[in-house]
């Protein structure tokens, strides 16, 4: 080899390195890209899934009450119907089994129907649908929901003070909320109040939206009043 042919050998090589380098980007950012798009593809199936067990779930609870109650009166023709106290939320308990429909979340505004589901909120189950993190009752009338803020609470971003929020249980009662306000706090100085005059709906997601830290401190939290 004489010494001429050496630059061009190694320029060769460096233009072979750098375009392997390149390709190598390129292939990563496509995956990137590819996984990105199928995370809220991932998403609009699940609750596709979930919608359709909903309604089975809704309809099977309905028509029980249907046939308890007609029991009741064929046993009792002269007993009164009992009163069932109104509590917030009205949800099923949430479980340590597998996650399961409780409840449909929407926003006629906006277009928005979710399917709330019961569990521990890991991000396995947080990826088919907002989970109940709290449910309120009688003695702490707050119900907190999460979800991730690139799919299923995506729309926070565009839900405004004023906006109705409907919450059917999958028992069949649905309750009103009302939009009030918003906070944006660090994940650890997230608090409620015990005892508020009305009970109140939360739904708190990362924040900011749009962004590329998963897991990161902030949080959005829309805060809804009960108005029915």
């Amino acid at each position: 080899m004489t010494p001429a042919t050496a630059p061009k050998r190694d320029r060769a090589l460096a233009r072979g390195f750098a375009a392997a380098v390149a390709l190598a980007l390129y292939a990563g950012g496509l995956i990137s890209l590819m996984q990105g798009i199928g995370v809220p593809v991932r998403a609009e199936l699940a609750q596709a899934r979930l919608e359709r067990t909903f309604e089975q779930h809704l309809a099977r609870n309905l028509a029980a009450a249907g046939t308890g109650a007609k029991t009741a009166d064929h046993k009792r023709p002269d007993a009164p119907v009992p009163a069932t106290p109104s509590h917030p939320g009205r949800l099923p308990p949430a479980t340590q089994q597998a996650p399961a429909p409780v409840a449909r979340l929407t926003v006629a505004r906006l277009g928005i129907r979710e399917i709330i589901l019961s569990g521990d909120g890991s991000h396995e189950q947080l990826a088919q649908g907002p989970t109940l993190i709290r449910q309120g009752d009688a003695d702490s009338p707050v119900t907190i929901l999460a979800a991730h803020r690139d799919t299923h609470f995506l729309f926070i971003r565009d839900l405004r003070a004023g906006d109705v929020i409907a919450l059917q249980s999958v028992t069949g009662p649905t309750d009103r909320y009302r939009v009030t306000h918003f906070e944006t706090v660090r994940w650890n100085r997230f608090t409620y109040p015990l005892n508020p005059a009305r009970p109140l709906l939360a739904l708190t997601t990362c924040f900011p939206f749009g962004g590329t830290e998963y897991g990161g401190p902030w949080r959005r939290v829309a805060w809804a009043e009960r108005i029915d």
